[in-house]
């Protein structure tokens, strides 16, 4: 897919998201919302959800909504591409997951991956979303450019 065709899916994500979320205030609902527009609308994700901040265990991340097939359980902060966007509180877009250090193979057939650090109105870290893809190189700064935009948008206003 190339670059003028996913801005114009994403465009239309955003628009569709804004109205289906618009009011909502239950995280998990607004969670589970985005992961199933994102991944009915490209073709290219694979696995698509939210690893949440553990509220007892600050610095460890629990799976949330998702699509896809079964998702790892728990991620320490450091660890693997989603502990790693939590603990740098940056996106992290890794074009071949088998050559990123530490990488956790929660199903081996994702081969790249993208996570957005989800942060709330004050700022602190709620969650990271993750995006798998099983081809290589699936994302760039296009999907990393509207992701940003998506979360920031549902869980920061």
């Amino acid at each position: 897919m190339n670059s003028d065709q996913k801005k114009a899916l994403y465009a239309d994500a955003i628009k569709e998201l804004t109205s289906i979320t618009e009011g909502e205030t239950n995280v998990t609902a607004l969670m589970a919302t985005v992961c199933c527009v994102l991944a009915e609308k490209f073709d290219y994700y694979f696995w698509t959800g939210f690893y949440i901040v553990d509220p007892v265990k600050e610095n460890e991340l629990v799976v949330g909504p998702y699509q896809g097939t079964l998702g790892c359980l728990r991620i320490p902060f450091g660890r693997g591409v989603c502990g790693t966007a939590a603990a740098s509180r940056k996106t992290c877009i890794v074009e071949d997951v088998h050559a990123f250090p530490g990488h956790i193979a929660c199903d081996s057939r994702s081969n790249s991956e993208i996570v957005v650090p989800v942060l709330d109105r004050q700022g602190s870290l709620i969650a990271v979303f993750d995006v798998d893809s099983v081809e290589t190189g699936s994302f760039d700064e296009t999907d990393q450019e509207a992701l940003e935009t998506i979360v920031q948008q549902v869980f920061a206003r």
